[in-house]
């Protein structure tokens, strides 16, 4: 029976793709297809009602959607990871002239807009349970600024961020490769902060899966795993780094240049570093920063709540029968 995967175009999905063209799928007798999709909602709806078996994942989305927060509550698991780091905050750069492109910066001129009864400046995050949300808004509270007050927060698809940004819809954005580089590049945006500059190893995607097909299907999940553990390390090598560039540039994929993809390889840890683990600490982090910005009640159980969705169980068995 086939598999459909979904993606989102974005250079995280690497280890879905690697595995898919490279063989490792098929290495592990497993048909599968990818389903290239518009948004992080649509991800998490078409795999919620089995449109899709599993999918790249926002982190702190299947956290969200397990508990019920923002959809109706759908049994997420997440057995791996699939990277570390890749989101940025990029500022326009007609904000430069006005004042420097970082954080205190920002704050200034959006207390000078104030005076002047200005209109606020409007920010786009990919998905409001998700890295790039919970970036944006660290960045911006560290220089004093109030993400609920003193700007504007929308979301938007991470592929339409630079066009927005260019044509003046939104003054930054927060989202993943290859988009912040794709507006550094063309001139008309710089990028602010990364999320390894704040935070070091920020989790970000994930494989994620129903519970409810995780159980029925253990065997087909563990080759899964195991093929995108090898398309994980096959992607986090330097060497592979070019024919990388130039797969993920392809049409069906993230359809963008290859020079522009690998400027933003080299800030996505895929593998190295226990990327692959599905950690209880990050998951238990991601919901702590849930409550901090009033997504989830003060009193939730973080540390149930993780161990319900994260399966480092199901990651170590597929890691030691790969290693067999």
């Amino acid at each position: 029976m086939r598999l459909k995967l979904g993606f989102v175009p974005l250079t995280d999905s690497a280890p879905l793709i690697v595995a898919q063209a490279l063989g490792f799928f098929a290495d592990e007798g497993l048909e599968v297809e990818l389903s290239r999709e518009v948004s992080w909602a649509t991800v998490r709806d078409k795999v919620a009602v089995g449109a899709l078996d599993g999918a790249h994942m926002l982190a702190p989305m299947a956290l969200a959607a397990s508990l019920g927060l923002g959809s109706e509550p759908a049994p997420f698991i997440v057995p791996m990871a699939l990277s570390l780091n890749g989101a940025a905050v990029t500022l326009a750069s007609r904000l430069a002239p006005i004042d420097a492109p970082d954080a205190a910066g920002l704050a200034r001129l959006i207390r000078r807009r104030r005076e002047q009864d200005a209109s606020p400046l409007t920010f786009a995050v990919v998905f409001p349970y998700s890295i790039h949300n919970y970036l944006l808004r660290a960045w911006m509270a560290q220089a004093g600024i109030d993400p609920d007050a003193d700007v504007r927060l929308t979301v938007a698809p991470p592929p339409r961020m630079p066009e927005l940004l260019a044509g003046g819809v939104i003054e930054g954005f927060c989202a993943g490769e290859p988009w912040s580089s794709a507006a550094a590049m063309a001139g008309f945006g710089r990028v602010a902060v990364r999320a390894g500059d704040l935070w070091g190893h920020a989790p970000d995607k994930v494989f994620g899966v129903t519970e409810a097909w995780a159980d029925a299907d253990s065997g087909r999940l563990s080759a899964v795993l195991r093929a995108l553990l090898r398309g994980a390390a096959w992607a986090d090598d330097p060497g592979h780094r070019t024919a990388l560039a130039e797969l993920l540039g392809q049409p069906q994929h993230v359809d963008a240049s290859a020079e522009l993809l690998a400027a933003g390889l080299k800030h996505i840890v895929f593998h190295a570093s226990q990327a692959n683990a599905p950690k209880l600490d990050d998951a238990t982090w991601l919901l702590e920063q849930m409550i901090l910005w009033g997504q989830a009640a003060p009193t939730l159980d973080v540390f149930a709540a993780a161990r319900r969705v994260y399966r480092p169980d199901l990651f170590e068995a597929a890691g030691a029968a790969l290693s067999a």
